[in-house]
Order: C-alpha cells, then structure tokens, then sequence
C-alpha cells in the first residue's frame, strides 16, 4: 500500500544544502530486476516522498546502447503526460548510480502476475479481475497508447508484463524504452536479427528477447506484429494495435495466441497462422462472439486490416460494457 502522509515529513525546514543525486535518496528497497536495469524505492529527502528509481545494473553503466535506451525511456516518459503514464520526477547521472531516472511509485503489481494467478483459479483474482475488467484495463491502456500515438510515438513493446496495474484502479502503461519517435534517426531499423533460434543474445535496441528453454515464457517476440517480424519499414500505430489485440487475446483466453515450440515457429506463427478466436481456445470463459470479433480484426495479418485508429477500438471495446 501507499505510506501514510506524516507532519514529521512535511513540516522540516530544507537543508542548507540540500543533497543531490543518489545522496538525495534514503531507504532504498528493490522494488524488480531486469536483464540490464533496476528498479527501487526510495525515500526523496528533499520533496518528503516516496519515488521509484530506475537505474542500470552496475555492469551496463557504461554500456553506451543501454544508457541511451535508459534516457529515451527517460525522456519520452517524461514528456507523455496523461493519466496512463508514470509523471517522471528527476533524470540525472551520478557517480555512484551512473544515468538514472526517478517516477511516481505506483503500489500494484504488472497484469501479467494477475493473468497468472487466474489462470490458476485463485478465487481472490478471478473474483478481482473478471473478464469485463480485464478488458477495461485493454481499453485504459489503449487510451494511452492513443495519446502517444497522437504525440507521434510508437511504444512497441506492449504487453502484459508493461501494464501496471495500480491498488487504487490505476493502469499505466510502463516501459517506453523501444518506443519509435518520428523523425528520430533510428526510426526505421528492423527488429529482427538474422539467427535467434536458440541464442541467448538480443536485437541492438533489447527490443527482441530469445525464447528460453523448459516451457518457460518467453518476452517480446511473442506480442511482435508481423511487420516487426519481418523489419519492414514505416512501422506506424497499428503495430501497436496488433500488440494490443495479442494481449486482449491473452487477457481473454489465459493463453498466447502465437506461442510457438521456439523463436523461429513463434515469428512463423506471428506471419501465417490463422489462430481460432479466444472463445475456442477458453469455451467456458464467457467470451461473446463480438469479443472474438474485435480481438481478431486487431491481430489480422495486414496492418490495412486492423482498425486503423486506437480511438476506433477503444469505440468497439465500450461496446461491450
């Protein structure tokens, strides 16, 4: 939960000199680790609040590409203000932290974790999260993705592991760090390497992760649009429509639409397979046939195919209420 507010930190003087940096910050607690960052709590000494801070691993600091993915993320962050993004605080590049960024800490957890706890019938989850809140969490973050789109950027790497999904109702969309920014010069890169069948590496913008051996999930590829498979250029806002119908697929169905025994048949699923609609994958889950409808026009083959504007599936999703 969020710490209560307390006069013994509102009401102290600021220091003299007030601290700067890392030193600002006290009571640091791991909030998440990733492959080359960390996220924490901590306490801002100066303003009297508790903020989330984001930093690389300390092997990355000086990784040039990460600390570039880092600062973007940073910065278009900071600069998409709506109610489902996370207000950015501070940037800055500390001796002891290296770059780092500090948020709005938000109490929850990533949609993901609750998928999985419905999945396994845990009677609390499913009794919080059924299916038409499932899809209004869609439909909130298909309301920040229209407002980027509208700023001229394109998150790519929607899914559930970057939905935020707050103790108060809050959901936010999270991770901006592969976001595509018009006019940007790396806006047309592909996104797939030659070879990622088994290799543990990852595309040069860490837009790309492997699948991982034993059954375990695999990361991005599998909410991937068919032209990010293939890197075409002019990747544009019904990429991240199709991202967004795979995760209303998942948010329906418990399952993922593409997933294939590896990396290779998972992209060859993404190009060619006619999955059946979420009511046949979950029959008894309660999905009508007008939600099958708007998930599989979302996650159609051709980006001409899908609805065209998030505005439009937002309009279909409200429907449903």
């Amino acid at each position: 939960m969020e710490p209560a507010i307390i006069l013994s930190g509102t009401d102290p003087d600021l220091p003299s000199r007030p601290p700067v940096g890392s030193k600002r910050y006290t009571n640091l607690r791991e909030m998440a680790r990733g492959g080359n960052a960390l996220l924490r709590s901590g306490f801002d000494s100066v303003i009297g609040r508790t903020v989330a801070i984001k930093t690389l691993l300390p092997e990355q600091a000086g990784n040039r590409e990460e600390r570039r993915r880092l600062l973007r993320e940073a910065r278009v962050t900071a600069q998409l203000q709506h109610p489902g993004t996370v207000p950015v605080y501070e940037i800055g590049d500390d001796d002891f932290w290296g770059l780092y960024f500090t948020m709005k800490r938000i109490s929850g957890e990533n949609f993901f974790e609750a998928l999985k706890r419905i999945a396994r019938k845990d009677e609390a989850t499913v009794a919080a999260f059924p299916l038409i809140r499932r899809i209004e969490i869609v439909s909130q973050i298909c309301q920040s993705l229209a407002y980027a789109h509208a700023r001229g950027v394109i998150h790519r790497d929607v899914k559930p592991e970057n939905i935020w999904v707050g103790n108060f109702g809050e959901v936010v969309l999270l991770d901006w760090g592969v976001a595509k920014v018009w006019g940007h010069p790396d806006d047309n890169q592909p996104v797939r390497q030659s070879s990622l069948a088994t290799d543990k590496t990852k595309e040069s913008e860490g837009q790309l992760l492997t699948l991982t051996a034993g059954g375990q999930r695999p990361g991005t590829p599998l909410y991937m649009s068919p032209e990010q498979v293939d890197g075409k250029r002019g990747i544009d806002e019904r990429t991240d429509m199709f991202s967004v119908g795979v995760v209303l697929y998942e948010s329906l169905a418990l399952r993922e639409p593409f997933r294939g025994q590896d990396i290779d048949e998972t992209f060859d699923n993404i190009k060619h397979a006619q999955v059946p609609p979420p009511s046949e994958r979950a029959p008894d889950a309660g999905i009508t046939p007008e939600m099958d409808a708007i998930v599989m026009k979302a996650m159609q083959k051709k980006p001409s195919d899908r609805f065209q504007m998030m505005r439009d599936l937002i309009a279909a999703l409200k429907e449903l209420a």
